[in-house]
């Protein structure tokens, strides 16, 4: 089945390209996966605190994608499959795609203004062409309407 992966976090640009990647997967027959990353946390000296820290970090992702799960099933009838992985984003998602041969593209759209973000600009700049799959890029301005109609 072709999926279309789709990184989500807190930022508004991340429901874009999930409402994209959810439009296109039902008008295609294809599926959606999230995947919500938890960062590497910066280093504290005291261990409980450490661990408190990640438990807080795992469980905000597990809510960011039990929203996004359901927001994909309202959207396009598709039931998501949901991921919660821990590491650098970028090589989480560089392994997640080559860890599936059913993903079919990265869905990431851009900040509404300023810098594209991280994932944008990473998988467009330095590593742009490397993976094994389209990377599609959703502007974040883009109005609902157009993108629906994109979609």
């Amino acid at each position: 089945m072709r999926t279309y992966l789709v990184v989500i976090d807190d930022s508004p640009e991340a429901s874009i390209a999930l409402r994209f990647a959810a439009r296109r997967a039902a008008r295609t027959g294809g599926g959606v996966a999230v995947l919500a990353i938890v960062s590497p946390q910066d280093f504290v000296a005291f261990g409980s605190v450490q661990a408190t820290i990640e438990a807080e970090a795992r469980e905000h992702a597990e809510e960011l994608v039990a929203a996004a799960a359901d927001a994909v099933v309202q959207e396009a009838g598709v039931t998501p499959q949901i991921m919660v992985k821990s590491g650098k984003p970028a090589d989480v998602v560089r392994e997640v795609i080559n860890a599936s041969d059913e993903i079919a593209a990265l869905v990431l759209a851009t900040a509404a203004s300023g810098a594209p973000g991280p994932l944008v600009a990473h998988f467009t700049g330095q590593d742009a062409g490397t993976l094994p799959c389209p990377v599609m890029i959703v502007p974040g301005g883009i109005d609902l309407a157009r993108l629906d109609a994109l979609s």
